[in-house]
């Protein structure tokens, strides 16, 4: 009731750079293979996010939906996310040997109100897996990105577009069931219709308190929702984009199995998560820097303040009030505000999914250099970039300067896990003299520039930056270093 609903009737989208030329693969690897060739990284990002939310403009998407009310896209276009993920690769993970129940698959029902996990433990064996979902349990797999690589190529593209963790659950569900009870959750969601059909009932936000809400709810009964906003049937090649916050369950009708992939961003990456992490810092800085913040406090003000002399008419009271709500007003001068924003991209940055290369990207980095073993002894071994080179960073997303009590420190994500948090934040300790040069790699970006461009003191300063970047993945040439 009231939910735009965009329909795109017709064959799969061109995507990129216009109507596909013939011959070429469709469906998500041929439209990231396409993304590829497109030189910014910003620019892909944006390019995958207009294709998610499709025939919707981005602009109208952001204007009307996202954060505030949930979107429903029909396409009549079953094959429009082929190759992303589908039951045949479920069962290529289940048989990959690497999954265990609990980590990576969650088994659960849910029936006559009762929602029920069932993970044994353990590893999830397909004769295993299979035998639940026979009866009638659906089938949560977690983190999907770590097991397929077009998965994790397109989430590593979507993440740098929200410049917010991109993540993804793959879901299965047996025809004629429902696998969880209803509730809300701390993510904006978009669900992508893989195969099959899903009935699927939404809810708007019961109380202001659940708007956009910090945490997700507990299981959610019937009898507390109240009629649905928004009731459909999802088919293959649909989506549906519901905000944190709004109600949501799906089943499945009798004549159909449900695979879908829920893609997820923006948990805890509000304001208020921002000031969680700056107002302690601003106070600690008005402490050290401001007097007026280390006077003590009125010898008798435990007798005018507090609950108990809150309706109490008292102009100490006024003048107290007036106090709190001057230092608080103050505070902003101490507010280290871009110093809290880097370490919001610090925690963004270990979050973050490793760049996926295309073959050209990997011919021009470390990731492709040829050394080898070869005629009794290692070959091409040493990478001789000279003041010639011309390097640029392999993606826009992939560093983040921060000035900190230890130094100035560069993150970066090119050696991160697939595995969430698997590895520590990953760093380099940059000499101060060298920030001028990250700084000019970044607003260079995406074109390349010479080594002997960097600014620098002197040659070997800028060949030594220049090397340390590309071993570790950050820089890559604009030609391979070494030809084979």
């Amino acid at each position: 009731a009231g939910i735009p609903e965009a329909k795109r009737q017709g064959g799969p989208a061109a995507g990129p750079g216009g109507p596909r030329p013939a011959g070429e693969d469709g469906g998500v690897v041929g439209l990231l293979r396409r993304l590829g060739r497109l030189e910014d990284s910003r620019q892909r990002g944006a390019e995958l996010f207009r294709w998610l939310v499709s025939p919707v403009s981005p602009g109208e998407f952001l204007g009307r939906h996202w954060e505030r009310a949930p979107l429903l896209v029909r396409r009549g276009d079953p094959g429009y996310y082929a190759g992303l993920f589908s039951t045949a690769d479920f069962d290529a993970v289940l048989r990959g040997g690497q999954v265990d129940f609990g980590t990576h698959l969650d088994v659960t029902s849910y029936a006559e109100g009762v929602r029920e996990t069932h993970n044994p433990s353990g590893r999830a064996l397909p004769a295993v897996v299979w035998d639940f979902y026979q009866n009638g349990c659906s089938l949560r797999l977690l983190s999907p990105q770590t097991f397929s690589p077009t998965v994790w190529h397109f989430l590593s593209i979507l993440q740098e577009h929200f410049g917010s963790m991109a993540g993804a659950n793959t879901y299965l569900t047996p025809p004629g069931t429902q696998g969880f009870a209803p509730h809300y959750d701390d993510i904006e969601a978009f669900v992508l219709q893989l195969e099959g059909k899903k009935h699927w009932r939404v809810y708007s936000p019961r109380t202001g308190a659940e708007v956009l809400p910090q945490f997700s709810s507990a299981n959610l009964t019937q009898a507390e929702l109240g009629e649905p906003m928004l009731e459909t049937v999802l088919e293959a090649g649909d989506l549906l984009y519901f905000p944190r916050g709004f109600i949501h369950q799906g089943d499945c009708l009798p004549d159909a199995h449900s695979l879908h992939i829920t893609v997820s961003s923006y948990q805890r990456n509000s304001w208020g998560d921002l000031l969680e992490k700056l107002l302690p810092a601003a106070l600690q800085m008005a402490l050290e820097e401001d007097v007026e913040y280390r006077q003590g406090l009125p010898m008798d003000y435990l007798g005018y303040m507090g609950v108990a002399n809150s309706d109490t008419a008292d102009a100490r009271r006024t003048a107290f009030m007036e106090k709190v709500q001057s230092l608080i007003k103050k505070l902003i001068r101490y507010a280290p505000i871009d110093a809290a924003v880097d370490q919001r991209a610090k925690s963004f940055l270990h979050d973050c999914l490793p760049p996926v290369l295309t073959q050209s990207e990997k011919a021009q980095s470390v990731y492709g250099f040829p050394a080898r073993w070869q005629d009794g002894g290692p070959r091409d071994v040493d990478i001789l970039i000279t003041k010639d080179t011309e390097v640029r960073l392999l993606r826009h997303g992939i560093v983040r300067l921060c000035n900190e009590e230890a130094g100035v420190m560069l993150y970066y994500t090119t050696e991160n896990s697939r595995v969430y948090h698997k590895e520590e934040p990953k760093f380099l300790e940059i000499d101060p003299e060298y920030t001028d040069s990250i700084e000019f790699l970044l607003s260079s970006y995406p074109n390349h520039v010479s080594v002997d461009s960097l600014p620098c003191e002197t040659l070997e300063d800028k060949i030594s930056l220049a090397t340390l970047l590309f071993e570790k993945g950050i820089l890559t040439t604009k030609k391979p270093l070494l030809q084979v």
